[in-house]
């Protein structure tokens, strides 16, 4: 089983409003054959802890324009690594240090990887990623 287009189309529009934010490392990652909680993991990065609060608003207006809105929202308050869990998606904004040390990616690195459908230098890897 894999990721729904309703997941993907959310993670689309979560990327999308990432991107406009600046946020870099853009990639999601179809997660739905190991965890039955969620879809889809999209991870991005931002330069400091502003930038992670400005991608975090930016992706919660994005999604709530379509009717889904956060069921829970993790570290806020520190700013370096905010989780969005809107259910079939989970948005991880976070800055660079915390992108490298838990390496997400490399956690689950089996799964496949999803294209956004993003042009540009916010994209990493290209493609499926």
């Amino acid at each position: 089983m894999s990721a729904s287009d309703e997941s993907i189309e959310l993670a689309r529009l979560a990327a999308e409003a990432a991107s406009d934010k600046l946020a870099t490392d853009i990639v999601a990652i179809d997660v739905s054959q190991y965890l039955v909680i969620t879809d889809v993991f999209l991870l991005c990065t931002a330069a400091n802890d502003r930038q992670v609060r400005a991608v975090v608003d930016a992706v919660e207006e994005r999604l709530a324009a379509v009717g889904a809105k956060p069921l829970r929202r993790e570290g806020e308050k520190e700013g370096r690594w905010v989780l969005l869990d809107f259910g079939d998606i989970v948005v991880h904004v976070q800055m660079a240090e915390e992108r490298v040390h838990y390496a997400l990616e490399r956690l689950w690195k089996d799964c496949p990887g999803i294209d956004l459908r993003l042009v540009g230098p916010t994209v990493a890897g290209g493609g499926d990623a």
